[in-house]
């Protein structure tokens, strides 16, 4: 468990404000004290400075996870977000997508948003934006990425892809061996 380089941070930050824009500070001033990303074993945590002290205490070679995974570094030190950050990013989300009840079922099981499943859209979003995807009871259900901007969508195929697909929570039971 080591603090992140700044290289690491850039690119932490970097794919963390595509979701939250200028939002980020809050994740890491937050009320209830002092919150940090430690990096152990290519895997960024998210903690409070305060169990961070606490976990000094354990021998690194003896330490499996630490705090919330918010997601690892590849091997060409791309970083790529996991779904347990979404507990996180989802208050916090500036671009936001509703899917209607029909499409959650598809999204969840790891396939893109299609504009017949599309509910809402946050106005201005931009192609390539970060966006949380949403239920229509406002249960945030995974990330994308916009394909479409919000002027496009309107006049856009039903049949076109409107939402990358991400990262969604069925993910805990496709990939459980595999989180941390």
């Amino acid at each position: 468990m080591r603090p992140l380089t700044e290289e690491e941070t850039r690119a932490l930050f970097e794919k963390l404000a595509r979701y939250v824009g200028e939002n980020l500070q809050l994740l890491v001033d937050r009320p209830d004290g002092a919150y940090c990303f430690r990096l152990h074993k290519d895997r960024v945590y998210y903690l409070s400075e305060r169990i961070l002290k606490l976990a000094t205490n354990i021998p690194r070679e003896n330490l499996v996870a630490l705090g919330t995974c918010f997601g690892k570094f590849t091997k060409t030190q791309k970083f790529r977000l996991h779904i347990t950050a979404l507990d996180y990013l989802a208050p916090y989300a500036k671009y936001k997508v509703w899917v209607k009840p029909g499409a959650e079922q598809s999204f969840l099981y790891g396939n893109h948003i299609l504009k017949s499943g599309l509910g809402r859209i946050t106005e201005s979003t931009a192609q390539y934006q970060g966006v949380v995807v949403y239920s229509m009871a406002d249960v945030p259900l995974g990330f994308g990425v916009a394909a479409k901007s919000t002027q496009e969508c309107r006049k856009v195929d039903p049949m076109a892809i409107v939402v990358f697909h991400q990262a969604d929570i069925g993910e805990y039971i496709r990939h459980e061996e595999t989180l941390t």
